[in-house]
């Protein structure tokens, strides 16, 4: 039974998705065509939270400590405690995000979910932009990726999110298109949706970046020295003491093993797009106990980390090659 993801009273996980299993396999099939509002209800996140203030009691009296509790309507569970300035974002706000770009046919919805007991909610829309390589055998699609967090600490996420179709891998963009790709909102200030859109911008604009770099990659190969200086820096020794020239990770060992195994191995093959592909595919369907933790991992956890300096090596390597 999945871990990560909230597991609703009837049973389900407290996940659905539209059109094809996502790479994780995980969450329950709905149509393809429902609105923002509908993919919130067919997820089990049509909740609201509620804030109430904490005490502690002084001599029998109660007395207010500056904080508040952050309370699920549904079950009167409490998610986190936040100070008195945080402000929650409801669900039905953070999908409301998406009827503009629904109402147009510029995205679709794909997919939406809780995690960590309801401390995560994310939504996931198609963009209709995609770009594809060597002659329109590797395909790579956009999404546009919102995270509402209830949870004190973390900040409202809306990113863009590629994905290659021929092994469902998440991909990343580059920290060096960061500002322009994601935005987060820190929950001390009013969510402005229309700030958020004038900052991302138009998807084609950011998916082109990004397909500027996956040819880049693809045209530049690799050595056999090269490539395991690449996954051994990916995925370096754990201890301090271990000498990076005779030892080298689980992780780089199984990179090389799969290096020529992974799903779409043959396209750029011998190139720094089939080294950083092996990155994601590793992190997205081999690293981690679970499929759940693997997700968790790969949009909120080190694998999302790993991803975006896998991609920045690659480039590295790939321009002294």
């Amino acid at each position: 039974m999945a871990h990560e993801l909230e597991i609703l009273e009837n049973g389900q996980a407290s996940m659905v998705y539209a059109n094809e299993v996502p790479w994780h396999g995980l969450g329950v099939k709905v149509d393809g065509d429902l609105t923002p509002q509908q993919m919130l209800e067919a997820a089990g996140l049509d909740w609201r939270v509620n804030t109430q203030p904490c005490f502690t009691m002084i001599d029998d009296k109660r007395v207010k400590i500056g904080k508040q509790a952050l309370i699920r309507d549904r079950d009167n569970k409490i998610l986190d405690i936040i100070s008195d300035d945080w402000k929650p974002m409801q669900n039905e706000d953070a999908f409301a995000f998406f009827n503009d770009f629904i109402a147009a046919g510029d995205m679709s919805m794909e997919t939406a979910g809780s995690l960590k007991g309801g401390k995560i909610v994310w939504a996931l829309a198609a963009v209709k932009e995609s770009f594809e390589l060597f002659g329109g055998r590797d395909k790579v699609d956009a999404y546009l990726h919102f995270t509402n967090p209830h949870s004190y600490g973390q900040s409202i996420d809306v990113r863009f999110t590629p994905i290659r179709v021929v092994c469902n891998n998440t991909l990343t963009l580059s920290l060096r298109t960061k500002s322009e790709n994601l935005v987060k909102v820190n929950h001390r200030r009013e969510f402005d949706p229309e700030l958020v859109k004038e900052t991302l911008g138009v998807a084609k604009n950011k998916l082109n970046a990004y397909k500027e770099m996956a040819e880049f990659l693809s045209t530049k190969r690799f050595t056999n020295e090269s490539i395991v200086e690449y996954f051994t820096r990916v995925f370096p020794v754990a201890s301090s003491k271990a000498d990076p020239k005779k030892e080298i990770s689980k992780s780089t060992k199984l990179a090389m093993e799969v290096i020529d195994t992974q799903p779409g191995a043959e396209l750029g093959e011998g190139t720094f797009w089939q080294a950083f592909n092996t990155v994601t595919y590793m992190t997205d369907h081999l690293i981690g106990r679970s499929p759940d933790t693997r997700l968790q991992s790969a949009w909120y956890g080190t694998n999302q980390n790993l991803k975006t300096k896998a991609l920045e090596l690659a480039m590295e390597m790939a321009e002294a090659a």
